[in-house]
């Protein structure tokens, strides 16, 4: 079950945090032995952003390449890391997709800046459109001040991996995913449900019996059932924990995570229609939008992870 990351693809907006993720993409690639490629998207007409502004299109393309490529091997340094600069233009979203399809891509990274509300309506997730296109795991940072204190010294490590469940296909991806991580870590595993309304479709028993128990015995049963999940041999390379919540699954995974200091959050990715992912978000865009540390969204792909 050995994670094999050999190809880390690292986007790159040029915001406040965009160094942080370089860095981020450096480390663990670092820890792989992977090669890392920082791609950033031009959007065409640009605004003044990358300094001058040029009337000419192909002028304006090639200046920005040019500083986009100085800041790569400014923050990059003298690192060991081998790297390579992708830069292309399009749409944000739709390019990262082309972009690790074509590179053979095992992992790519990528800040979110956590919109919510009208002006997520409005303006879209570009990384929840990357987790419905990328045919590849996506980790997302959010949080400056977490991350940075996991990329010092230029070394990555995971020492506390919490995994959401919820009985899934979905979550069932995410917890292989949550495994051979902590297998490569040596990790601390926690797998974690949160109770809401019950909708235990997957169980022998139907929603409305497990509603009728008392509330001690639907958490053993529970227990029992995300227990099975986890291999015999897991004990043999890493600490299983499991976890019962109770709320919104969103806030109570984030509130954990802060709680217990997860160094990664590791979900699957549900299919929604979109009017629901519009208005309601799925749990992993909430959980990415608030989450106190990394997040790893998984979803089935043609590649193995």
């Amino acid at each position: 079950m050995r994670v094999t990351i050999q190809r880390i693809l690292c986007t790159v907006d040029f915001s406040d945090f965009s160094r942080n993720t370089v860095q981020y993409g450096m480390a663990l690639a670092q820890e792989f032995d992977a090669e890392l490629f920082l791609s950033h998207i031009i959007e065409i007409p640009a605004s003044g952003f990358y300094g001058d502004i040029h009337i000419d299109p192909v002028e304006q393309q090639n200046s920005i390449m040019e500083y986009a490529v100085g800041k790569f091997r400014e923050w990059v340094g003298t690192s060991p890391v081998y790297w390579e600069p992708v830069i292309t233009s399009g749409h944000t979203a739709d390019e990262i997709a082309r972009q690790a399809s074509q590179l053979e891509i095992d992992l790519v990274i990528a800040a979110t800046h956590g919109r919510s509300g009208l002006k997520r309506l409005l303006i879209g997730s570009v990384t929840e459109r990357m987790m419905r296109t990328l045919p590849c795991p996506l980790l997302v940072l959010r949080s400056p001040e977490k991350d940075a204190a996991h990329v010092a010294a230029q070394t990555f490590r995971l020492q506390r991996i919490l995994v959401g469940c919820d009985f899934s296909s979905d979550s069932q991806l995410a917890l292989q995913h949550g495994l051979r991580l902590a297998q490569e870590f040596q990790s601390e595993l926690y797998l974690a449900h949160v109770i809401e309304p019950p909708t235990y479709d997957d169980f022998e028993e139907s929603a409305s019996d497990l509603a009728t128990q008392s509330y001690p015995e639907l958490r053993r049963r529970l227990t029992r059932h995300l227990q099975e999940l986890i291999p015999t041999d897991a004990g043999n390379w890493c600490r299983p924990h499991m976890v019962l919540l109770d709320g919104q699954s969103h806030d109570e995974l984030n509130h954990y995570a802060e709680l217990h200091e997860m160094d990664l959050i590791v979900l699957g990715v549900r299919g929604k229609s979109l009017v629901e992912n519009l208005f309601l978000g799925s749990t992993t865009d909430r959980v990415i939008r608030k989450a106190p540390c990394p997040v790893l969204a998984v979803r089935p792909r043609v590649r193995g992870f």
